[in-house]
């Protein structure tokens, strides 16, 4: 199940809760991705923007500061500022696994070109630096800045460790806090943050973030092996693109000879041929790596939850409750 088949969805009532501020988060984002000078700017951004994406990130970022009272301007620039980081990574990300979809549609360096797709990605960073200092507060922009480190950081550290049979547990944990995690937490931290709130509850807000994220993009792992487009993506993109994905390196680890002989062709060499991908799934079938990494999803599900408690109580914190069942009820 995506997060688009449901009848009744977590992320769905919290846009229409949110959808006063959505709109003016949505007005903003159009405002600031015009350029005068470059018509290439917003035609690649709108490509990608205007695609159907859920805003899930800025969400969380304009129910945070909901949650905790906030009745300012600024988590509408930060909420813009959210989805442009979000956006310049997708750009630049699509650039580096040489993909060709995203969200159902072809890619910005598709259509365009490489050059076309980082060089916007990047006009997109600066542009949210531009709004994250509008706000006038140094611990936001402090927050934004080391999240957008520490997302670097994550695609460099993937880069080097996705096709390295060697890689553990920890440094995928370390890669999905990087790569997805790291927004998320900063979008929930800045909202409270925005708000004057005490450090306890922005610290619940971003320990949300951080589960959330961590749940969202296992989840993500294991529906590319699942047998579903739920994602966007092609069935078996992670596995074609060489990354050692939770249940990978978990079959990996339990590998006899042969399987390992196996993984070293596919994955570490490249070497893949027809049905590599069926065997692939039959590997993780055999090893249990599917539902241990179910569980692992569930787990921090349940932390992402176990965090809100201390988080005042507002119509809002249940409906986040709720989106961390969802998130995990696409592989349940």
């Amino acid at each position: 199940m995506s997060l688009d088949a449901a009848a009744t969805k977590p992320h769905e009532q919290l846009a229409a809760a949110l959808a006063d501020d959505l709109t003016r988060v949505n007005d903003m984002i159009r405002a600031r991705m015009a350029s005068e000078h470059a018509p290439r700017i917003p035609e690649v951004t709108a490509h990608l923007i205007e695609a159907g994406g859920k805003r899930l990130r800025p969400m969380l970022t304009l129910a945070a500061a909901r949650i905790c009272g906030y009745d300012g301007p600024y988590h509408i620039h930060l909420a813009a500022t959210v989805e442009f980081i979000h956006t310049a990574t997708l750009l630049h990300d699509d650039v580096v696994d040489e993909s060709s979809q995203r969200r159902g549609r072809p890619t910005a360096n598709l259509l365009w070109d490489n050059t076309s797709s980082v060089l916007v990605g990047d006009y997109l960073f600066a542009r949210s630096f531009q709004l994250m200092v509008e706000t006038g507060s140094m611990r936001v922009l402090d927050i934004l800045a080391n999240a957008s480190a520490t997302i670097a950081e994550g695609e460099v550290l993937q880069l080097t460790a996705a096709s390295d049979l060697a890689t553990t547990e920890d440094i995928y944990l370390q890669v999905v806090r990087g790569k997805t995690a790291a927004l998320f937490s900063a979008a929930m931290e800045v909202g409270g943050e925005i708000a004057g709130q005490d450090k306890a509850t922005v610290r619940a807000l971003y320990d949300y973030g951080d589960a959330l994220g961590i749940a969202f993009q296992i989840v993500d792992d294991l529906l590319d092996y699942g047998g579903t487009k739920a994602t966007g993506k092609n069935v078996g993109d992670d596995f074609r693109e060489r990354k050692l994905t939770l249940p990978v390196i978990r079959a990996v680890a339990q590998a006899d000879a042969d399987e390992h002989a196996f993984w070293v062709r596919t994955i570490q060499k490249g070497r893949q041929e027809d049905g590599d991908l069926d065997h692939a799934i039959a590997l993780l079938a055999k090893h249990g790596t599917m539902e241990s990494t179910r569980d692992d999803a569930i787990r921090w599900a349940d932390k992402a939850k176990v965090s809100l408690g201390r988080v005042p109580d507002h119509p809002l914190k249940t409906m986040l409750i709720d989106l961390a069942d969802y998130v995990v009820a696409r592989i349940t």
